[in-house]
């Protein structure tokens, strides 16, 4: 095998004008859900099976369109690329999303968002990180393959899927709903959407997601004469330094995870009264709650109302609540996974390190693969500027990464 992966990592080491003009040409073409105002997927879905067809010669192709009628295609398109293997048994499956987000403030930014700017090594421009690069490294390593005229041991496939950015309802989570045959328990599912700077974090775990919605509600009244009103922000205050047990009351430690325990954390504040002189008859704010899987999302709902029951009594409000996102946290992938290990040998023959199963306080598509019983693993090499202004890939990360891939599909 040293010997065939060294011919791929040798081409893929040339295809640095090939990495950037698929930059180029992917951020070219806006992909925003309608949530940002956007016309959806198609037309990136168009020029990347034109790609699929014409560049990389794929043995077949599917499209999965999962209605939608906000845009006005009709759909929101997800695509599968299949290329045969010397071995049907499992597939190797790289994953990556079409969407973008928006570029925000124009004026953060050091060029047109839409253009790519290539700088000391780096690609610049809004989707080129997040999530084009590892679509990019994708389409590498099946590039060098064929190019290569080599056949991989077994069956690998391309899934670029749409609405990543706004939930996936009609993307991965529309695919994982309606085609469930499309996945086998063999196979290795790679999302390259997420990592570090050296490329050793494979992810593999995610805590469970809490957002809460807390609104106190009390009297409003003069701020002179507070006793003919019942104040809303106080009660409220006091609900939020009494949430701080749930560090104590949750307080295992798991040193899979990157904080190694479950946080509880005020963080929007809505406005209540305009003026200085007014006791709030109404006070909201948040609370983002990252759980460690070890625990129950009911059970931590269950003491949060106990605490709210507690501030009612005491100081004669009313608190209701409502959950923005409640995600129970998805089987984790076992650190001794086939496609864990695959990713272990791959990264250490490429790049010379040792790659680390850990588990992360955010959420990723791989959940809806884990809550199907799938193993998947997050992985790749980036500096991590998802969302910010002149967003960046450098060219080193494309081209390393799909050398790992390219060493993956060797891999018996």
């Amino acid at each position: 095998m040293s010997e065939t992966f060294k011919k791929l990592a040798d081409r893929i080491s040339n295809y640095e004008k090939e990495a950037i003009d698929y930059e180029t040409r992917l951020t070219a073409i806006p992909a925003l859900g309608p949530e940002n105002d956007g016309e959806g997927e198609v037309k990136k879905a168009e020029y990347i099976k034109t790609v699929l067809e014409e560049k990389l010669k794929a043995d077949e192709i599917l499209e999965i369109n999962a209605p939608d009628t906000r845009v006005a295609s009709g759909i929101r398109p997800n695509l599968v690329a299949k290329f045969k293997g010397k071995n049907h048994d499992r597939t190797i499956w790289i994953m990556a999303h079409m969407d973008v987000v928006p570029p925000g403030e124009l004026s953060l930014w050091s060029g047109d968002p839409w253009t790519v700017r290539v700088e000391d090594g780096k690609v610049i421009g809004r989707g080129v990180e997040d999530n084009q690069q590892g679509m990019v490294s994708g389409f590498l390593a099946v590039q060098a393959l064929r190019e290569e005229g080599v056949t991989p041991e077994y069956d690998v496939a391309l899934l670029l899927v749409a609405d990543e950015e706004t939930g996936s309802k009609y993307g991965l989570e529309y695919i994982a709903t309606n085609h469930p045959e499309l996945f086998r328990k063999e196979d290795i599912i790679i999302i390259p959407d997420a990592g570090n700077e050296d490329g050793t974090m494979i992810e593999v775990a995610e805590k469970s997601i809490l957002w809460t919605k807390f609104r106190t509600i009390g009297k409003q009244c003069h701020g002179s004469t507070p006793e003919k009103g019942i104040n809303a922000h106080r009660a409220g205050a006091n609900l939020i330094v009494r949430l701080d047990d749930l560090y104590k009351i949750f307080d295992k430690n798991d040193p899979l995870f990157d904080p190694p325990i479950s946080t509880f954390e005020p963080t929007k504040k809505e406005p209540n009264v305009a003026n200085v002189n007014t006791i709030p008859g109404e006070d909201i704010f948040y609370q983002d709650a990252r759980i460690l899987p070890d625990y129950a999302l009911a059970d931590v709902e269950k003491k949060i109302q106990e605490m709210i029951g507690e501030i009612e009594q005491k100081f004669g409000v009313k608190i209701e609540t409502d959950s923005p996102q409640r995600e129970e946290a998805a089987p984790p992938t076992p650190p001794d996974a086939p496609v864990v290990k695959a990713l272990q040998k791959a990264i250490r023959e490429v790049y010379g390190r040792e790659g680390k199963p850990m588990g992360i306080g955010g959420g990723t598509v791989a959940a809806f693969l884990r809550h199907a019983g799938f193993h998947a693993a997050v992985w790749s090499t980036m500096d991590e500027l998802a969302h910010q202004p002149d967003e960046y890939a450098k060219i080193e990360n494309i081209l390393g990464d799909a050398k790992v891939f390219a060493h993956i599909f060797l891999q018996k």
